[in-house]
């Protein structure tokens, strides 16, 4: 097995890689995210070793013949060790990235436990309530995070 500090430098450069072939194939992506809650009322995000290193919902791509619902389940478990009950996909929505579109299927659904990551791909994973959500927060999950959760109910 590779040793994690040479893991995450290969993720990083596996996903500069990626984000230029993305730009010059204009590839349709697929992609799923998790809002899941614990039974606080309290939301669960990640931060990967690569990338921005901002705040996140988990998630990832869908793999091909999988359902959006087996991705985000399967990305979840992945990145926290955690399952989700009583999933619903709350919305479909398309946002740019890295010069091309990603269709994103937006889950929800309740999780309980800690957060387990594994210091290669996610290095932190924390319950935050929605009141008191970290400085570093993504771009885009600051501006929309609010709506979602009144979207969903909550």
């Amino acid at each position: 097995m590779i040793p994690a500090p040479s893991h995450r430098i290969g993720l990083r450069v596996a996903h500069a890689v990626r984000r230029r072939w993305w730009r010059l194939a204009k590839v349709q992506l697929e992609g799923c995210r998790v809002i899941a809650r614990d039974s606080a009322g309290r939301v669960l995000l990640i931060r990967h070793s690569y990338g921005s290193g901002n705040w996140m919902l988990p998630g990832g791509g869908i793999a091909r013949r999988e359902t959006p619902l087996a991705a985000a389940l399967r990305e979840l478990a992945e990145e926290t060790g955690l399952k989700l009950s009583q999933p619903r996909c709350l919305m479909v929505l398309e946002e740019a990235l890295y010069g091309t579109v990603n269709r994103v299927h937006m889950f929800i659904g309740e999780t309980g436990g800690d957060p387990r990551c594994d210091g290669r791909e996610v290095i932190e994973a924390r319950f935050f309530t929605p009141e008191a959500l970290p400085d570093d927060l993504s771009p885009h999950l600051k501006r929309h995070l609010a709506d979602w959760l009144q979207l969903a109910g909550s």
